[in-house]
């Protein structure tokens, strides 16, 4: 599928749907939890019915008419009938790997040719340290993988230089673990979905203790229990309409976030307001309009999926943008480093790479044929660059927006995006 973009007058309001990560979240604990919950209003989407299924196989009862209802199974997962396809969501691979730790038995994951590169090495090596056997049939530390539990506790030291969800994965696993659990890590980056994990355990009652991000002692043997929650909207999804009004000069209200999350995302509010844009924290929402836009230098670490999205905006701002220690963009569904910088420079960018980010120097983008690498942030991001040029951009493997955000395209129309899905 390919999505045609031409040159747009924006205006409006948009609402933005339910985050991806903390659905996810949710999903799990109401399956490891006693009882009955409710996730009102949860994002329906590729990556997170990828969690639904793989749930499901580990013996929950799902229900996804309008708000999902699930019926946990206790803390007593069972071993799945079949091979797990995760799909293309690495959250739920990573966090479904301590699931799996769980239980006295064999699960084997796969997912599609993005999953089966994505690097599950220092995960592994935890589990194994906890008293799990973990292992990657090509033995290249990526899936497919075989884990079998239980899980006994231990003492593990993790590297978290590569993903925050190794974190998250061992953080929901431990509190069902026959023992205590210590784990010491190292280098951890993106921490506010680390703090997102945390807040989802606090609210669960989760006893753990901690020394910042290095150092966490989990005891074992604890339960979830059944909860009903709203999921709040996702700054992620937020940053696409945020910078596409930012480069067009258009004024837009985004609806359905709440400013207090978790979300590390919602620092585009900043960078964008520091670029030049006028944001503003409304009480029916948050409105920002674009205009004459500078470069700035961004540290995103712990936003690398915003990436995409803020590496098209310095295109549109005068001088220098920088944005660098995300070197974890490399490890996405794609090197969105590499990826962004290739196809923005079909689109006359002055773009180079740099280890660890990006170096764009503002110029003028002019419409092209892009490949969007079937990955969602990138066909996005590349939406909202033909959204500021002349003539018709056409980015390929569009189809890959309906991981996050199936109705991107729908939202963008709404508020005056000429998009065409061909």
């Amino acid at each position: 599928m390919d999505l045609i973009v031409e040159k747009s007058n924006l205006n409006g309001r948009v609402l933005i749907p339910a985050s991806k990560s903390h659905t996810i979240r949710a999903v799990v604990i109401a399956t490891l939890a006693d009882g009955v919950s409710t996730i009102v209003n949860p994002l329906v989407a590729a990556d997170t019915l990828a969690c639904v299924d793989v749930c499901r196989a580990f013996g929950a009862q799902i229900e996804t008419n309008g708000d999902w209802i699930v019926r946990g199974v206790g803390g007593k997962l069972k071993a799945p009938d079949n091979v797990v396809d995760v799909g293309n969501s690495g959250t739920t691979l990573y966090i479904a790997m301590g699931m799996a730790a769980l239980i006295d038995g064999q699960t084997t994951f796969t997912g599609d040719h993005q999953i089966q590169s994505r690097p599950a090495g220092p995960l592994i090596d935890a589990l194994n340290h906890l008293g799990a056997q973990v292992r990657s049939t090509k033995d290249n530390g990526c899936p497919p993988l075989v884990v079998r539990g239980p899980l006994k506790g231990g003492v593990a030291i993790l590297d978290g230089s590569k993903t925050s969800q190794y974190l998250t994965s061992l953080l929901m696993a431990c509190p069902l673990a026959d023992g205590d659990s210590e784990i010491n890590v190292t280098n951890q980056i993106e921490l506010p979905y680390v703090q997102m994990t945390l807040g989802w355990l606090a609210e669960q009652g989760i006893r753990l203790e901690r020394e910042g991000f290095n150092n966490f002692t989990i005891g074992g043997r604890q339960r979830y229990t059944s909860f009903t929650k709203q999921t709040p909207g996702d700054w992620s999804s937020a940053t696409f309409f945020l910078c596409a009004a930012a480069i067009t000069g258009a004024e837009l209200t985004i609806e359905g976030l709440d400013i207090k999350d978790t979300q590390g995302d919602k620092a585009a509010l900043e960078m964008l307001r520091g670029m030049g844009a006028d944001v503003q924290v409304l009480a029916d929402g948050i409105r920002i309009k674009g205009g004459a836009l500078k470069g700035a230098e961004f540290d995103l670490n712990a936003t690398p999926d915003a990436l995409p999205a803020m590496a098209v905006t310095a295109c549109f701002a005068e001088g220098v943008t920088r944005l660098v220690n995300v070197a974890q963009a490399r490890l996405k569904e794609t090197d969105r480093i590499r990826v962004m910088c290739e196809e923005l420079t079909k689109m006359g960018a002055n773009i180079r790479e740099l280890p660890d980010g990006l170096e764009i120097t503002g110029s003028k983008l002019h419409a092209a044929d892009v490949c969007g690498w079937s990955d969602h942030r990138v066909v996005m991001a590349l939406a909202v660059a033909g959204l500021a040029c002349e003539g018709q951009t056409k980015i390929d493997t569009a189809e890959a927006v309906s991981v996050t955000f199936p109705n991107f395209v729908e939202l963008m129309r709404g508020i005056g995006a000429r998009v065409e899905v061909s």
